[in-house]
């Protein structure tokens, strides 16, 4: 049962990642080829759904890391170093939301920007998605670490 709690964290995890992925490939792009109106309109239509569908994901995501540093501890595994990095990393892509993406976003509800800011502001926020989506994938790569750890320690 812990073998398969283990590998269904990491698929969840990933599975949070690929969403990113398929955000920033696909929604972003679109996005950046809307009219300044029909991407308000847009966002004002589709704008809380997504929301909440990366807000619920990325909570789960993040919350794996610090589960599984807590499990190490009690273990006393020495994939404990590795779970606290994942976590480390899980905390920032969290707080990008914080620093950057929870304002921005309010400003495309808000309709604040006219279409040349529009335009550079979606780049800026394409370039914080791609860097959110590499401290990302820096947390699951700390997470399988932790998680062989904790694997040999079962083997043994």
């Amino acid at each position: 049962m812990k073998q398969f709690l283990l590998f269904f964290s990491v698929i969840i995890f990933s599975i949070f990642i690929g969403s990113q992925i398929t955000e920033g490939a696909l929604l972003v792009p679109y996005w950046q080829s809307l009219s300044s109106n029909n991407f308000y309109s847009y966002y004002n239509e589709f704008g809380p759904f997504i929301g909440q569908f990366y807000t619920v994901l990325t909570i789960i995501a993040a919350l794996i890391p610090i589960v599984i540093s807590i499990y190490c501890k009690s273990i006393n595994s020495n994939g404990l170093k590795f779970a606290l990095i994942s976590s480390f990393f899980a905390i920032l892509f969290i707080s990008s939301f914080y620093i950057y993406f929870k304002g921005t976003n309010e400003l495309f509800y808000q309709a604040a920007l006219n279409d040349v800011e529009l335009k550079d502001e979606l780049i800026i926020w394409s370039y914080w998605h791609w860097g959110r989506i590499f401290i990302e994938c820096l947390s699951l790569v700390f997470l399988i670490l932790s998680l062989i750890k904790i694997q040999k320690i079962n083997n043994n």
